[in-house]
């Protein structure tokens, strides 16, 4: 990327090439919106988050103290105000990505009003969102880097070289909120076709990473609910393929699939597949079903279905709706075998969907998945759909209890009780919720925790906070107290959100396109003078 400098000197040779045409044109104006604009389509973005990823994953395998996170996102906004908290508190955005979630989308962005998570939604939600996360993180880059060429007018105005100077590295350094995103695709929303289909648009929006899931597409259901259909390894290959193929299509070579497992906790298949060999996929696929020996013509029914399987004739448990059972106690070894089988056909991470968040759980798989693929990886979803306190108190008790400790002044049913907030195994729970990362990164193979529904909470819990004062005794300062003062003393950048929205940005445009004559709005009379 060419210094600003370098854009300058650029943009005053072509203007001067015109002939007096462009005069009106100021070469610094254009290196301006440039730098601005650094990112010209959702292509350009998808490359260069790849890039961030595949670097991300190689520093991962060396150590696994250097883990990823994301928060999930259903707006630009919250996807904008994310990454600037970031920035603010943590001085780079290195290792932290968003996450694009279906079931946000379903709940809160389809045209159909709130929906489960179901793949009811209209599936150009998904990229549609994508593309507005990407124009709020490229509105930051303008917003503070406007901020940064003030800063270089009024260093050269007062004359300071020094400061001239350092405002210049600033600028040439600066580091962009554009981050990668890892984007639900659900289970395709279709054939492999439509699956290749909407990954494609996906990218050209700017996914540089694409998760899918095991799921029959139309009798998808969200991980943590009941009725979880998977399909045979074939089917679910066939889409990654897909998406492999749409990387490739679009020179997104270094695209990243994440290929996400749910039969932990599903119990139901759609679908047999065809085995042609012993020990093929299908035969291991189906060597699950739960099924009930056929030793004569008589003990099958009209209709029923029959296979044979280690040399004897099976019936597959088949329920009314169709759908086959899966032996009871299999979960953890579909997993470990689905896992396997996408690794080793194209997938660059695994997704294995819990029912708890429990490091023991998680590692026992990933030990037996990388004794097959070694450098096996995970994104772990710590999901708001566990309850994170009890679940946490709970192991604490059980190991407790294995070590022989007296627990007499706990109820392990009641663990969840505020009763038990100041005592020593919440103090222990608490402890190990906050290492939990650090913990499962180390431990069971997780190179990036992701929430899925994070802003989904905190937007209904801040909104509760506020409307239970502002309609109540506090009236105006429920607002004043709780939001707009901590806005300003914490520094909240929203504060002045005619700013965040693009007011000085537009001014400078103004002056850049008519000069003298542009009429601007953040002169004495705009009130955001007020918050300094």
């Amino acid at each position: 990327m060419s210094t600003y400098l370098q854009d300058v000197a650029r943009f005053t040779e072509l203007r001067a090439a015109q002939g007096g045409q462009w005069d009106t044109v100021n070469a610094e104006y254009a290196a301006r919106m440039a730098h601005q604009n650094r990112f010209r389509t959702g292509l350009e973005i998808a490359r260069y988050t790849a890039g961030i990823m595949r670097r991300d994953m190689a520093e991962y395998d060396a150590d696994p103290a250097q883990y990823t996170q994301s928060l999930g996102c259903w707006h630009g906004f919250i996807a904008q105000q994310k990454m600037l908290a970031i920035k603010k508190h943590h001085g780079s955005t290195r290792k932290r990505y968003l996450y694009l979630s279906g079931w946000m989308i379903a709940a809160l962005r389809s045209q159909f009003g709130p929906l489960p998570d179901q793949s009811m939604h209209e599936k150009t939600a998904v990229p549609d969102l994508i593309e507005e996360i990407y124009t709020f993180l490229r509105q930051a880059d303008a917003r503070e880097l406007g901020h940064l060429f003030r800063e270089l007018d009024a260093a050269r105005a007062a004359g300071d070289q020094v400061r001239e100077q350092a405002t210049l590295q600033a600028i040439d350094n600066y580091e962009t909120h554009v981050v990668p995103i890892i984007a639900d695709i659900d289970a395709g929303f279709g054939n492999e076709e439509a699956t290749y289909l909407l990954a494609r648009r996906m990218i050209e929006a700017g996914a540089c990473a694409i998760q899918i899931e095991n799921q029959v597409s139309d009798a998808k259901q969200c991980g943590h609910q009941d009725g979880k259909v998977t399909v045979p390894h074939e089917d679910f290959l066939a889409k990654i393929n897909a998406v492999r193929y749409a990387f490739l299509e679009l020179g997104v070579d270094d695209g990243i699939i994440v290929a996400r497992t749910d039969s932990l906790g599903a119990g139901l298949t759609q679908k047999i597949p065809v085995s042609r060999d012993p020990g093929d996929l299908a035969h291991k696929y189906n060597a699950f079903l739960q099924t009930e020996a056929v030793a004569r013509a008589e003990d099958v029914r009209e209709g029923d279905v029959v296979i044979k399987q280690d040399g004897g004739l099976v019936r597959p448990v088949r329920l009314p709706n169709g759908l086959y059972r899966f032996k009871d106690g299999t979960g953890e070894a579909r997993v470990i075998l689905d896992c396997i089988t996408s690794l080793q056909h194209g997938a660059d991470l695994l997704w294995i969907e819990t029912e708890k968040p429990h490091v023991g759980q998680i590692g026992d798989m990933v030990r037996e998945i990388r004794k097959v693929v070694p450098n096996a990886k995970l994104v772990y979803n710590n999901s708001p759909s566990f309850n994170w306190t009890l679940n946490f108190r709970q192991q604490v008790f059980d190991a407790w209890q294995a070590e022989g400790r007296d627990l007499a002044a706990y109820d392990r049913d009641r663990l969840m009780s505020v009763d038990y907030d100041s005592t020593e195994l919440a103090t222990e729970a608490d402890r190990r919720i906050q290492s939990f990362q650090a913990d499962a990164s180390r431990e069971a193979g997780i190179f990036h925790h992701l929430i899925t529904l994070p802003t989904y909470h905190t937007a209904a819990l801040s909104t509760d906070n506020l409307a239970r004062g502002y309609f109540g005794e506090e009236g105006m300062l429920a607002y004043v107290r709780g939001v707009q003062r901590e806005e300003i003393r914490q520094g909240i950048a929203c504060v002045k959100h005619q700013d965040m929205a693009g007011s000085n940005l537009g001014d400078d445009h103004k002056e850049y396109f008519s000069g003298e004559g542009a009429l601007k709005a953040g002169g004495g009379a705009n009130t955001m003078h007020q918050f300094g």
